[in-house]
């Protein structure tokens, strides 16, 4: 009995000294707030000036933090209310402090709040005060580990709905771009501006098909350009994923590069345009580029930098039917034949009307080029000596080639 009493009055008199810390910390909480603050501003460049977070923010963040703490002290059992960490986890997010910087604070308070509860038991020397001390230390560290727990999550849900609504509100501001028709009195310029597009650049429209529903084919592609220093804007719909890529001449190799290595689906480019207003017209033609890739083949297409080319994707049946009153009888040529005489027509026409030149490029003899030139001149009844014969063959050609991939 005399065991069990002399226990129960060591409990007591823990429970008493640690009474007197939570009475001591509270009488100091004052003090030990603006101590806490000064500290943090010395420490952390973040708070050293208070454009991102207010002084009188971090002020009262703090204050609550070590209110929070010495009323856990005095009463371990009690759930504590965490609300307060809760809040300023989401007003963080909002003020974008980086999320390190704002755990920091609380450990230098937990610290600082500790460090003074042991000069005081120090200074007092009974046993039981620092008995009391060994008691608070562990809730101390449960309360600051409670806290830094539901700040960060609070923080990383409030950046993610951060982050969805600026997605929604690019994806706006790209749908504004590709239709032809910002909102309000914003034009194309200050649309660019919104979504960071660098005004000195040369532009691109990118559009792949979707894998499935509204599933990414470029995977990761904004991040994977900006970590080229290339800035782009994109938009997902249900069928196809599309963006506008800024780049500087030298970026264009890189761009191809990126978006080849991300493509999961057909994907085209269209040539590169100098203002936004052109956007509407590069789309038009990006999706041109990806519907001459065969059905379900991943693979990347660049539309060509020829106006011709772009004047026949303006108006795809007239290209059509152009292609069939010129070289519809090489079309309906076998399959063989057929792709034999255009690709020495396109060779031909690419490389400055050259049979020798063509035939470096087909891997052939000259004369073989001269025959299948021949050959075309007699089926389609049109001498590529004759500037005109030749501008008809020549659009026909392109013609052909644009709407290969649909066929």
């Amino acid at each position: 009995m005399g065991d069990r009493s002399r226990t129960d009055g060591t409990g007591r008199a823990r429970r008493a000294a640690l009474a007197g810390l939570v009475a001591w910390a509270g009488q100091q909480l004052p003090e030990l707030i603006d101590d806490v603050c000064a500290a943090v501003c010395e420490r952390i460049d973040l708070y050293r000036e208070d454009d991102v977070v207010p002084r009188d923010d971090l002020h009262r963040s703090i204050a609550l933090n070590l209110r929070f703490m010495i009323s856990g002290l005095g009463d371990p059992h009690v759930t504590p209310d965490l609300a307060a960490p809760s809040e300023t986890g989401r007003r963080r997010a909002h003020q974008r402090a980086p999320l390190p910087e704002v755990l920091q604070v609380y450990r230098i308070g937990c610290s600082m709040l500790f460090d003074a509860l042991v000069v005081h038991a120090r200074h007092d020397g009974r046993p039981d005060t620092m008995d009391a001390l060994m008691d608070a230390a562990s809730t101390l560290w449960r309360l600051a580990d409670e806290q830094a727990l539901v700040l960060t999550e609070a923080y990383r849900a409030a950046t993610a709905e951060l982050m969805a609504v600026q997605q929604r509100r690019r994806s706006a501001l790209v749908e504004a771009l590709f239709t032809g028709r910002p909102a309000g009195e914003a034009g194309p310029w200050e649309v660019g501006k919104l979504l960071g597009l660098p005004l000195d650049s040369k532009l691109v429209v990118v559009a792949a098909e979707t894998c499935g529903l509204a599933e990414e084919s470029l995977i990761g592609v904004e991040r994977l350009l900006a970590e080229r220093g290339i800035v782009s804007a994109w938009q997902l719909t249900p069928t196809t994923q599309a963006g506008i890529v800024a780049m500087r001449d030298e970026q264009s190799a890189t761009v191809l590069e990126v978006i080849r290595a991300a493509a999961g689906a057909r994907t085209g480019m269209s040539p590169s345009y100098v203002s936004l207003t052109e956007t509407p017209r590069a789309l038009h033609l990006a999706r041109t580029a990806l519907a001459e890739i065969p059905a379900g083949k991943a693979d990347v297409r660049v539309f060509s930098p020829s106006p011709l080319a772009a004047l026949i994707a303006h108006d795809p049946d007239e290209g059509r039917r152009l292609a069939q009153q010129v070289l519809g009888a090489v079309v309906d040529l076998p399959a063989e034949d057929r792709d034999a005489l255009l690709d020495t027509l396109d060779a031909f026409l690419h490389h400055g009307g050259s049979a020798d030149r063509a035939a470096r490029i087909l891997h052939c003899h000259p004369n073989t080029v001269r025959y299948r030139l021949n050959r075309i001149r007699e089926l389609t009844g049109r001498s590529l000596n004759e500037p005109l014969a030749l501008a008809e063959l020549a659009t026909a050609a392109q013609a052909v080639r644009l709407n290969a991939g649909r066929s």
